[in-house]
């Protein structure tokens, strides 16, 4: 109805005076009638290839690199060069024009050389019996003076936790941690053809023994032995300070023995490492389920779900677990 008052009206008034005399917006008007396609719009350019109005010309950016690639600049950094070109009163460019252009060229690496060093391999080893894989090291108890420290060495069997051999000591050596492998390898029945004085590592090697070494500040490549440090000085027997070498030694042969013979681990099923280690667990286990088994027999209905059952030894210790396919998801 407006539309055909507008039309009948803008051949004698005007379209503008007939859209006030209707009362539509003039605009409305064309917006309604508006014939002409819009207007394309240009394809985006990427901010890299736009034409920059403050860029160097091809002919600037070969100048700073013919500088930069000069004999007496080929020794200089691009800092250096910026500055004695403007001490000689030229500015071809900002230090980081300079930069950047030199990245362009392959220009910018370091060409002294370089020490590299290879990555620090983690190590991942496993234990499916006794005697398999052992984990040795060192830790300082307290002596009567601060400063003043004794020497605590102690290997242990990650697969039973059973400590195989330890000794305290006045200082930290790779001859007395030679003695204590030697003297522990016997003791544990471990055959070899040579036991000559040598190095730790070569002794290893004649002992057929693969040694590992824990990557710096990295505290879970060797847990076994961080965790039987922590029982020891977490112990509410532990003191402060030993007065002398003695008293250390005869706190840890009291320590190790309740360590190997009486502690209950959670880590290898509640039950003790000298069990584990001498192959006497499965017994233990069975003592265990024979009694759970009475419990349920008497009072089956204070077991809801099913009969209870002993925990069972894990079949094998790791240190590094690689990541299997249910972990990495």
């Amino acid at each position: 109805m407006t539309d055909a008052a507008i039309n009948d009206l803008s051949p004698v008034v005007g379209v503008r005076a007939a859209c006030h005399a209707v009362g539509v917006p003039q605009a409305t008007w064309y917006r309604r009638h508006r014939q002409s396609p819009p207007r394309p719009r240009p394809a985006p350019v990427p901010h890299r290839d736009r034409a920059q109005p403050r860029a160097l010309t091809a002919t600037e950016r070969q100048a700073i690199l013919s500088e930069l690639h000069s004999d007496r600049f080929a020794d200089l950094s691009p800092t250096e060069v910026w500055a004695i070109l403007l001490d000689e009163g030229r500015y071809l460019g900002s230090t980081s024009t300079f930069y950047r252009l030199l990245r362009q060229a392959s220009g910018t690496r370091e060409r002294r050389r370089q020490a590299t060093h290879p990555a620090t391999v983690k190590p991942e080893l496993a234990a499916t019996a006794p005697n398999q894989v052992w984990s040795w090291d060192i830790t300082k108890l307290r002596g009567p003076q601060t400063w003043s420290w004794f020497y605590l060495y102690v290997i242990i069997d990650i697969y039973s936790r059973y400590v195989v051999g330890w000794m305290v000591a006045h200082r930290e050596s790779a001859e007395l941690a030679e003695v204590l492998i030697r003297q522990t390898v016997a003791k544990q029945g471990i055959t070899c053809d040579q036991l000559t004085s040598k190095p730790v590592a070569f002794l290893l090697a004649d002992l057929g023994i693969t040694q590992s070494h824990s990557r710096p500040h990295v505290s879970d490549d060797n847990p076994f032995s961080e965790a039987q440090f922590k029982t020891l000085k977490y112990r509410p027997d532990f003191p402060g300070r030993f007065a002398t070498i003695e008293a250390a030694r005869a706190h840890c042969v009291r320590f190790f023995g309740w360590y190997n013979d009486e502690h209950r681990h959670t880590g290898i099923a509640l039950h003790t490492a000298a069990d584990v280690h001498y192959g006497l667990a499965e017994i233990v286990r069975h003592k265990r389920a024979g009694v759970l088994d009475t419990a349920y027999a008497t009072h089956p209905e204070r077991f809801v779900r099913k009969p209870p059952r002993p925990p069972e030894l894990p079949t094998t210790s790791w240190i590094n677990q690689p990541p299997t396919e249910e972990t990495a998801q």
